[in-house]
């Protein structure tokens, strides 16, 4: 389940300082690696920065940004940038991950906004993610973000996607709530969009729940369980590219520890099963 550009395994489970000590309790190690945002830790010394070189050093650690705005039209924050490379390099830092959005223009826009879908953005998108590539000295991993507007649009959302992973020779964090929260909100198949993303740039995966606005429309939230449907485009996903480590996701109505380390072995489960299918397939193809 490794992949290249994120040398994780299984199922992680997004720290949050909500739970970090009820979570540290925990006897053994409950989840395979663990997730947080840079920009809430780079700076963090005393009590809480121990606490962080803590779990650093006992679980396998992945960073997932929030403020590196790259399709922002301000230009590239390099200071920011070069201050985030010695955080990575200083915990060992598995890999970085960003939104493929933007979040400021003349100062912070406190949202993740969509690129416009269109060719000139792709370029656009492909140069600046090149360029963070080249100061943090490591492949990034961007991730598909949930939209509600498409501003602009000349293509669609997964040859936009596609061609950002293709000119930027980035990787993919592979968000499967999004794909079905965008699906209801615009109108696509999310199988059909899960199969056209290439395997080879997947890097790994989120799950998380959703808010239900209306039938029609979806809001991500990270506030809630994940619903069926998106445990079966879950499975879908490991059908289609094979098994992936997977991450969840939960930002708000945080329940107990418990509840979420049981959603984290749901997960697990998922991937023995692929797993035990791709034994038996290949024992099937033997004989």
């Amino acid at each position: 389940m490794n992949t290249p550009s994120c040398p994780v395994s299984g199922a992680g489970l997004g720290l949050r300082r909500d739970f970090m000590d009820e979570f540290d309790a925990l006897d053994n190690n409950p989840v395979d690696f663990l997730e947080v945002a840079p920009e809430n830790w780079m700076e963090m010394g005393g009590i809480l920065g121990k606490k962080f070189s803590h779990f650093s050093s006992r679980y396998p650690m992945i960073c997932h940004g929030l403020s590196l705005s790259i399709g922002s039209p301000a230009p590239l924050d390099e200071h920011f940038l070069i201050r985030l490379k010695k955080f990575l390099d200083k915990h060992n830092i598995r890999c970085y991950s960003e939104h493929l959005s933007y979040c400021s223009d003349n100062g912070h826009l406190y949202d993740l906004m969509p690129i416009p879908f269109t060719e000139e953005a792709v370029s656009y998108v492909a140069k600046r993610i090149q360029r963070v590539q080249e100061i943090l000295e490591r492949r990034i991993v961007m991730e598909n973000v949930s939209y509600y507007a498409a501003p602009g649009q000349e293509m669609t959302e997964i040859d936009f996607l596609n061609g950002v992973l293709e000119q930027a020779d980035c990787d993919l964090l592979l968000d499967v709530n999004n794909i079905y929260v965008n699906s209801i909100n615009h109108g696509y198949d999310a199988e059909s969009y899960i199969k056209s993303v290439p395997s080879e740039r997947i890097a790994y995966i989120h799950i998380a729940g959703h808010y239900d606005e209306a039938e029609d429309l979806k809001i991500d939230t990270h506030g809630a369980d994940i619903i069926d449907p998106v445990w079966k485009l879950l499975e879908t996903t490991y059908q289609y590219h094979g098994v992936m480590p997977t991450l969840l996701e939960r930002d708000f109505n945080i329940p107990s520890v418990n509840s979420l380390i049981s959603e984290v072995n749901q997960i697990r489960q998922y991937q023995s099963a692929q797993e035990h299918d791709n034994v038996a397939r290949t024992a099937q193809e033997i004989v």
